[in-house]
């Protein structure tokens, strides 16, 4: 119990600093152009959605922070028959990502996003063949890089983010990746 209070009470004493130097909470929704970079899936990209919630926390004025969770969705279709995926099967992952964004601030109006994030995903139980197997890793790690436009509490975002991880579960004779173009929306709240 002491512990829990401890966290607690540090939590607090964070937020707190960090409101005086910049802390600010938002909602965002906006579209994905999404794939599955394999041989086994189509080269196009394909739309999809996401949403969720970030916090803006700047440590000076040029420097800061943007953690947000989102649940993402990832739409590609197979193109061959590899032995496990049936050809032309439309697939679409749902996933809830993470990402811990590096905020550099190049005035008020323009804001660089760059880092990692990592997803989970929500419906392999969805993504099931032959002998019930898996066919998608339950993890995906990334990288994003992307700009904002800050328009008082409006915020317009556009990134890419590209996959480093394999998220084929059925056997290692292909190195399947997501890749996106994350466009869309935010509010700041507080």
């Amino acid at each position: 119990m002491k512990k829990v209070f401890v966290s607690a009470l540090l939590l607090v004493a964070f937020v707190f600093n960090a409101k005086a130097q910049g802390f600010h909470i938002g909602a965002k929704l906006g579209g994905n152009l999404t794939k599955i970079e394999g041989q086994s899936f189509d080269e196009g990209f394909k739309l999809s959605y996401q949403a969720g919630g970030f916090v803006e926390i700047d440590f000076t004025k040029h420097l800061g922070i943007q953690p947000e969770v989102l649940f993402s969705q990832v739409s590609s279709k197979t193109t061959t028959f590899n032995g496990n995926l049936a050809p032309n099967s439309d697939y679409k992952l749902s996933y809830l990502s993470i990402p811990i964004l590096l905020r550099i601030n190049a005035g008020k109006l323009i804001t660089f996003n760059v880092g990692p994030q990592y997803s989970i995903l929500l419906n392999n139980e969805n993504s099931l063949i032959e002998n019930g197997k898996d066919a998608f890793k339950s993890g995906d790690f990334s990288m994003i890089g992307g700009l904002q436009l800050n328009l008082s509490s409006l915020r317009v975002y556009g990134r890419y983010s590209i996959g480093l991880s394999n998220i084929n579960d059925i056997d290692n004779k292909e190195n399947w990746k997501n890749q996106q173009i994350q466009l869309g929306i935010g509010l700041r709240i507080i």
